[in-house]
């Protein structure tokens, strides 16, 4: 990694000052250091992306793709430094790191794909009488200026979710990344940098949180995506004015493993659903309901496999389990195990912590009321619990004020479709951990979990207008 990198404003790097520091997750000590925006920069930052907004409308597709196309190569040939930096700065595994940067691959090669596609229909005007001798048209146009904020867990592809829809809608916009995390998106912003794009088309800009106000409130913004916690989520939204809003949120995700399951396949696919990135993921697999038949089996073989699980450096190529993001977060976690196992449940493994890494955990018999149950977890813990019909798990599944995604692993063809009828989640996936996404689905939450769905596609329905073309026939 590199001592320092600029920010981009207005498609250019600059580095008015380096007062942000970036730290190893692991090491704890500094890793680089980036540039912080003050308020100023912001709003220059804006204007430009209003200016830039007719030259970004006009691009023909085949010029958008174009700029794609160009990052996803780029992308490839600087891959393995991308995992190195999303390693250090997030602690993220090295093996998931590559993950990630893969990931970054494919969303960007679905906006190339997407750029030229056709984003409108015909019409069909003429039901009666009155409306005989006319035809129509829709088309999708670019909303104009969008505002992102991306979360530490996924520095690359959450950011994107966001840039590569909007490069493909032909939309500018500005970019805060996450204060912890903010390299993954300046290089980005470096790949973007050696493009045609119009000037202004893109900034992304590392700035405190009290100094972010621009990027919810200023009126010349018409959109603004949001990645990250509930409490700040909807609280940018009551400041979001007349903008359309997109929040991606929190959750604490539940899977079923109902009566006739592969047991063996359920917990591989279980303990790596709750356990990937340590945890530190909205739709991490966070409360377990097995059928009591088969409970006993399976508690047994996810213990034993969850204690397989190495945790450490994330450099070494077999460890699974990185640091948390801070020794606050782990230090809360720790306290949440605690705090139930204090109120009745009971610790199956893990439950220790060491300085920014805290153990595996899962624990049984957990109340319902407890943190690890009602709240988001986010990190290496999950709760196991047992049913005896399967209309009782789905009312279990729906008991929370969030829902992104649900897991269902079931022989049963009815219990599958009657999961996807009555679970109040974004998606359903059978036979499949909730934390399992393609970058082309649709993806978002209901409840507390957010509104709006990002997927390359539906995220460019966001970020786009639908303009009607009706004609007349003369006489």
């Amino acid at each position: 990694m590199k001592p320092t990198y600029p920010f981009y404003l207005a498609n250019r790097p600059e580095s008015p000052n380096t007062d942000l520091e970036v730290f190893d997750k692991y090491s704890g000590e500094v890793a680089t250091r980036v540039p912080l925006a003050d308020p100023a920069t912001i709003d220059h930052a804006i204007g430009a992306a209003v200016e830039a907004a007719p030259a970004m409308a006009r691009m023909a597709p085949f010029d958008r793709r174009t700029v794609l196309d160009h990052c996803v190569a780029r992308f490839k040939e600087r891959a393995e430094e991308l995992a190195q930096a999303l390693r250090i700065e997030a602690g993220k595994p090295i093996k998931d790191s590559r993950g990630e940067v893969t990931r970054l691959i494919d969303t960007f090669q679905i906006a190339a794909d997407e750029s030229v596609r056709p984003s409108g229909e015909m019409l069909e005007p003429q039901i009666s009488s009155r409306t005989c001798g006319y035809r129509g048209w829709t088309k999708r146009v670019p909303i104009g200026p969008c505002s992102f904020i991306s979360p530490f867990n996924f520095p690359l592809n959450l950011a994107a979710h966001k840039i590569a829809p909007a490069l493909a809608a032909g939309c500018p916009f500005v970019l805060k990344p996450a204060s912890l995390t903010p390299v993954g998106a300046l290089l980005i912003g470096e790949i973007l940098a050696e493009t045609d794009l119009p000037k202004g088309a893109f900034s992304i800009l590392p700035c405190r949180r009290d100094g972010a106000e621009l990027f919810t409130t200023d009126e010349r913004l018409k959109l603004l995506s949001f990645t990250g916690s509930p409490e700040v989520g909807w609280a940018l939204k009551a400041k979001a004015g007349k903008k359309k809003v997109v929040l991606e949120l929190g959750g604490n995700a539940a899977c079923v493993v109902d009566r006739g399951a592969d047991v063996d396949d359920a917990v591989k696919r279980i303990v790596f659903g709750a356990f990937y990135q340590s945890g530190q993921s909205c739709i991490s697999v966070q409360r377990i309901l097995v059928h009591e038949s088969i409970a006993e089996e399976f508690e047994e073989k996810l213990v034993n496999a969850t204690r397989e699980l190495k945790s450490g450096d994330p450099s070494d190529e077999d460890v699974f389990i990185g640091p948390m993001i801070s020794e606050k977060e782990a230090a809360r976690l720790e306290k949440w195990i605690q705090q139930a196992a204090d109120a009745g449940a009971s610790i199956l493994c893990g439950g220790d912590r060491n300085g920014t890494i805290v153990e595996a955990t899962l624990l049984k018999n957990v109340p319902r009321d407890q943190p690890l149950s009602c709240e988001e977890a986010f990190g290496p813990v999950a709760v196991i619990d047992t049913f005896s019909e399967f209309n009782e798990a789905l009312r279990q599944v729906n008991d929370t004020k969030y829902g992104i995604h649900a897991g269902v692993f079931t022989p049963s063809l009815e219990h599958a479709i009657r999961a996807w009828d009555e679970l109040d989640v974004g998606g359903v996936l059978i036979n499949e951990m909730p934390s399992w996404r393609v970058d082309n689905m649709p993806y978002g939450g209901v409840k507390e979990s957010g509104i709006g769905r990002e997927g390359v596609r539906y995220t460019m329905g966001d970020m786009t207008e639908i303009r009607a073309l009706i004609i007349r026939d003369r006489p």
